[in-house]
């Protein structure tokens, strides 16, 4: 069978550090969009789901949820970097800019900023940086990730290794508060919790309640939604153990809308300053989640605060992130440091 065509898409020893990778298939996003997004996920933020409030605080439409525009921008980088990926690993530097809309278009490219192979020689570490970038050639996000590629052949040389050097957090005056964006007139009841900027205090953790147990339709819907089309997601085959993995923005959409409770108010992702997919998810598994609050900081607009979070998805009880010896516990699956707006 000819598969010349067809291609099996990028291996660990294929990628050249600096090396420029514009992705195919720009996507225009909808409402439909929107719409399974939320059939999906279940987010309940009032500015994502109203129009008239999003209008209410500046902006033009109700906007796609901002991690909606993390995986449309995320999804087109798959066929290039992580269509043969044995696991994506991790998130870096990311910055949200001006929110999309429906009806928006939106192109990917990357850039290779880091590469290093695995010891046994069956795998590499691809670091990429990644942008969705507008029609108007207006950048909304921007992220780096890692992600563990299989090499073609074990014995094929591998690239010079290249680690690169990675801020651990994006600093609070590199946010971006989205143009007009104004909380000034925000109206607490209709977003369903009073907590504003000043009721939370760095070191409180929330306990988030509500919990979901992951199926495999569901995850295959959304990544197929996102055009993501890394097999290990599908393929059941590509496991030892006959298992398709959950890809892991299923899991980070999930705890971010079980976060409502307790952060109803956290309308914005404005950053993501670094993630860890610290075990790996099955159908099955039932996620909960709870956030702690590492930092807070004012911004440019007055109404607007920021909020650093860190929030874990466990497969378990909520509150031990680690054992005795600093590992993560094997229930953990995401580990998300992250700035969002709030209202003031």
């Amino acid at each position: 069978m000819d598969e010349s065509k067809s291609g099996a898409g990028r291996f660990f020893e294929d990628f050249k550090i600096g090396e420029l990778i514009r992705h195919a298939t720009p996507r225009t996003v909808t409402s439909g969009d929107k719409s399974l997004y939320m059939a999906l996920y279940s987010p309940r933020h009032a500015a994502v789901s109203s129009r008239e409030f999003a209008r209410s605080c500046g902006l033009v439409e109700a906007p796609i949820e901002s991690l909606a525009a993390f995986h449309t921008v995320f999804g087109k980088s798959v066929p290039d970097v992580s269509v043969n990926a044995i696991a994506n690993l991790g998130y870096a530097e990311g910055r949200f800019f001006e929110p999309l809309y429906p009806g928006d278009t939106v192109r990917t490219e990357s850039t290779v900023v880091g590469l290093k192979e695995n010891r046994n020689r069956a795998s590499g570490i691809v670091w990429v940086r990644t942008r969705g970038i507008r029609k108007t050639d207006e950048t909304v996000i921007e992220f780096v990730r890692w992600v563990m590629v299989r090499k073609r052949r074990t014995a094929s040389p591998a690239p010079e290794t290249c680690i690169p050097e990675l801020d651990s957090c994006v600093a609070a005056e590199c946010l971006h508060v989205p143009r007009n964006l104004d909380f000034s007139g925000y109206d607490f009841d209709l977003a369903g919790e009073p907590y504003a900027w000043d009721d939370y205090a760095i070191g409180e953790r929330i306990d988030h309640a509500d919990a979901v147990t992951v199926e495999d339709a569901e995850h295959m819907m959304a990544t197929r939604l996102w055009q993501n089309t890394a097999r290990v997601h599908f393929d059941a085959t590509l496991r030892d153990d006959r298992r398709r993995l959950i890809y892991g923005g299923h899991v980070i959409s999930l705890a971010r809308s079980l976060s409502f409770n307790g952060l109803a108010n956290a309308q914005f992702v404005a950053a993501i300053n670094g993630g860890t997919h610290a075990n790996p998810c099955f159908a099955g598994d039932t996620v909960r989640a709870w956030s702690e609050i590492l930092d807070k900081s004012e911004t440019e607009r007055p109404s607007v605060g920021a909020l650093r979070l860190r929030t874990v998805a466990s497969n378990g009880e909520a509150g031990q992130l680690r054992d005795d010896s600093g590992k993560y516990n094997k229930d953990i699956l995401l580990d998300l440091d992250y700035w969002v707006l709030i209202p003031r």
